[in-house]
């Protein structure tokens, strides 16, 4: 008999009893659900709703489900269609009617709107941690590669001199607003959904910030039907995951290029790269072609939930069942790239003498010619103008500007003097462009400084650990 049978006269048909359930994959919620559980059934005794010992035997006797769960004791009953109504049959099998008690004021649609929000708050603070461990490798390649130069990229073509570690922490930069927005996130998850009822609340007396302070909320939801149709918080992290994702990926897609013969700016350590079934030279990067893979996959469980929700009246419906798996696997692939992203950056050789070389081909210290005209007067669109025809001239004689001869540089522009050379050295080139942001090796060393600074801050806010 289903635990709301009682309206029925016929049982559910079997093919719609495997379709509407969801124990296959909700039931990874089951510590949650039973948190959440004991702590209502505590409210109940002491709200006087049932009896203290009621709620005292319902408590041990969840805490005894949840020591079965976790030793592999219990296999779990499709035909008690999810978690929240597995733990409930398994309660009432062990205390009988006081088990029946313990739904009291609470509907799944409340029970399971707290549970996939504790859920979600423990999984934004192990993704937190995550992109903090991928900062600080950043920080450490960064503070190692300051003097590193390396040609900087526009369209994908040399563009102007830069250093691997001004490279490294842009992407500090980016993985910096990442755990900005899954912070963020988690502030709008963390108020508890639990006596918004069905949709309209209870006339039991329940103390619903009582629940919420035992189960580490930080406050309550402000009306029931939004307490139990809301689902932005799911979203929120599906957004945030994809904008992770596509952060990784765009490094991926700089690691697949760099350890390219084409580039071979880096090789990739063998415990992050695969061979070839038959070309026996091979050495492919097919970590950083699977994170960038999977980033679609992150897209299309974003999208799964902003379809799933788009047309939804108020308050709850059985779509919003649909959000977990779309929400489960968007943490897990985040989770996933994430741990395998960071040894394999980690343990990736820097290949300097071929960064540099890069650097000075593609006339990458061409906007420090047309600067050194600025400088001297030259308005900088005809500044640039000069420098154009000087590149067409190196291009046409196969040379770099630091091969132009004094006269050659004159003939362009009458004022050009010797220190030209000194001007447009590539080393020179990086270190000049001390202005905070930039990629001077003293700008950097400030950058890696504050953001070890910022890193320490969140540590200690999330209460991570060093290790």
């Amino acid at each position: 008999m289903k635990l709301w049978g009682g309206r029925f006269i016929k049982g559910t048909d079997k093919v719609v009893e495997d379709f509407h359930s969801s124990i296959s994959f909700d039931q990874r919620l089951y510590r949650h659900d039973i948190r959440g559980s004991m702590a209502h059934a505590r409210m109940l005794g002491k709200q006087g709703i049932i009896s203290p010992d009621e709620a005292a035997a319902i408590v041990a006797a969840l805490k005894g489900i949840l020591a079965d769960i976790e030793a592999g004791k219990v296999e779990f009953d499709v035909g008690a269609e999810d978690i929240h109504m597995n733990i409930e049959k398994l309660l009432t099998e062990r205390i009988g009617d006081t088990g029946r008690k313990l739904h009291t004021a609470r509907s799944r649609n409340d029970q399971v709107a707290l549970d996939v929000k504790m859920y979600l708050m423990e999984e934004i603070a192990e993704t937190i941690e995550l992109l903090i461990k991928v900062q600080e490798v950043l920080l450490e390649l960064a503070e190692t590669h300051t003097d590193t130069v390396m040609p900087g990229y526009t369209h994908l073509q040399r563009a102007q001199p830069v250093t691997f570690g001004h490279h490294l922490m842009a992407y500090f930069q980016m993985f910096k607003r990442d755990i900005e927005r899954m912070a963020d996130c988690c502030r709008r998850t963390d108020v508890m959904p639990l006596g918004s009822g069905a949709l309209a609340g209870t006339t039991f007396p329940l103390d619903r910030n009582a629940v919420a302070k035992e189960l580490g909320f930080a406050g309550i939801t402000e009306n029931s039907l939004d307490g139990v149709s809301d689902r932005d918080f799911a979203i929120e992290f599906c957004a945030a995951a994809a904008l992770i994702m596509m952060h990784l990926s765009r490094f991926c897609e700089e690691i697949i290029l760099w350890s390219s013969a084409e580039f071979r700016f880096i090789e990739l350590d063998d415990a992050y790269s695969t061979g070839s079934s038959i070309m026996p030279q091979k050495k492919n990067p097919d970590v950083a072609e699977l994170i960038r893979g999977k980033t679609g996959r992150i897209y299309g469980d974003l999208m799964a939930l902003l379809t799933i929700m788009k047309s939804l009246p108020l308050a709850y419906n059985k779509d919003m069942q649909e959000d977990k798996e779309a929400l489960f696997d968007a943490v897990d692939t985040v989770k996933g790239c994430l741990l395998v992203f960071t040894p394999m950056v980690r343990t990736m050789r820097v290949i300097k003498e071929n960064m540099a070389r890069a650097a000075r081909g593609g006339f990458t210290n061409a906007t420090e010619v047309a600067d050194y005209l600025a400088k001297r007067g030259v308005p900088f669109r005809k500044a640039h103008e000069i420098v154009g025809k000087l590149v067409l001239k190196c291009i046409q004689k196969d040379k770099t500007l630091d091969e132009l001869t004094l006269d050659e540089f004159r003939a362009a522009y009458p004022q050009i003097d010797v220190d030209i050379y000194d001007a447009i050295n590539i080393e020179k080139c990086v270190s000049a462009r001390i202005i905070p942001g930039g990629p001077a090796p003293q700008a950097v060393d400030g950058a890696v400084a504050q953001g070890r600074n910022w890193v320490r801050e969140v540590r200690e806010k999330w209460l991570f650990s060093q290790n």
